[in-house]
């Protein structure tokens, strides 16, 4: 039988302390029910889960379980997309356990500027992701085969082998560019912006290669025009991807040291 004792607080996000309440029936992480715990000004969207699962050994072999990972994941996820479509919401990385609530408690008494602060900034504000990719094995200029010259079939091989590499590193270079100019054209347009790192074809699902993985805060009445500026960032070879809107995860990320969290990944 697990006790109380057998227990953590799995956090999910923290918000204002104001109206409304948490969703009645909202489910978290292994099913569990999301109830909150208010402190400071300061709510934060908590369930109560079984150490068993979510203790500090048991998550170092669950989070080598794909299957498990992607599940709580998700339901991670939905948790904070439910609470920020109400308020203005600063997710907290996934499986972040603490021993308590009073540990959820003193870190909402601990923290409260820099969670308001983080709140302030992200006010009527949404988070819209951007991918850009290209496709670097389309034959250039640079990489078609040049007239005959003088050498037997070596020295024509190492040409050709020459002609190719240059073709690529200038094909690298201008991707390169491409990706600046339109993470700087897009940053102009957002209040705050960040680079994630690229994606391989494998996570991505795409062939092409990904040039650009960003995250851009954009004020929520604007979200129309920003669609118009990632259009007009297309062609050249370049595909762009426009994603969301998300709640804020890249732009509420608080850097803490906390000895009471079990586990936290």
């Amino acid at each position: 039988m697990i006790t109380v004792t057998d227990t953590g607080t799995y956090l999910y996000a923290v918000t204002r302390d104001t109206p409304p309440p948490c969703p009645e029936g909202l489910l978290g992480v292994a099913g569990t029910r999301v109830r909150t715990i208010a402190n400071a000004g300061l709510l934060a969207y908590v369930s109560t889960v079984p150490l068993e699962q979510f203790g500090a050994e048991p998550l170092r072999k669950s989070m080598e379980d794909l299957d498990w990972l992607g599940e709580t994941a998700g339901a991670h996820h939905h948790v904070v997309e439910v609470v920020a479509e109400h308020l203005p919401t600063a997710p907290v990385r996934l499986v972040t356990v603490y021993s308590g609530d009073e540990q959820i408690r003193d870190l909402l008494s601990r923290r409260h500027d820099d969670f308001m602060e983080v709140l302030t900034r992200i006010a009527d504000r949404e988070e819209w992701g951007v991918k850009a990719y290209v496709d670097l094995t389309a034959p250039s200029p640079a990489t078609a085969p040049g007239p005959p010259g003088s050498g037997g079939p070596g020295t024509a091989y190492l040409r050709r082998r020459q002609t190719s590499l240059r073709g690529r590193e200038e094909a690298w270079r201008q991707a390169a560019a491409r990706a600046e100019q339109i993470h700087d054209t897009l940053s102009s347009f957002a209040v705050a912006s960040r680079r994630h790192r690229a994606q391989d074809p494998q996570l991505s699902g795409r062939k092409e290669l990904m040039i650009l993985n960003g995250a851009y805060l954009v004020e929520r009445d604007r979200r129309e025009e920003f669609a118009r500026v990632v259009e007009e960032l297309r062609g050249q070879g370049v595909d762009v991807e426009l994603t969301g809107p998300w709640a804020p995860y890249s732009f509420t990320d608080l850097a803490d040291s906390r000895p009471e969290v079990l586990g936290d990944a």
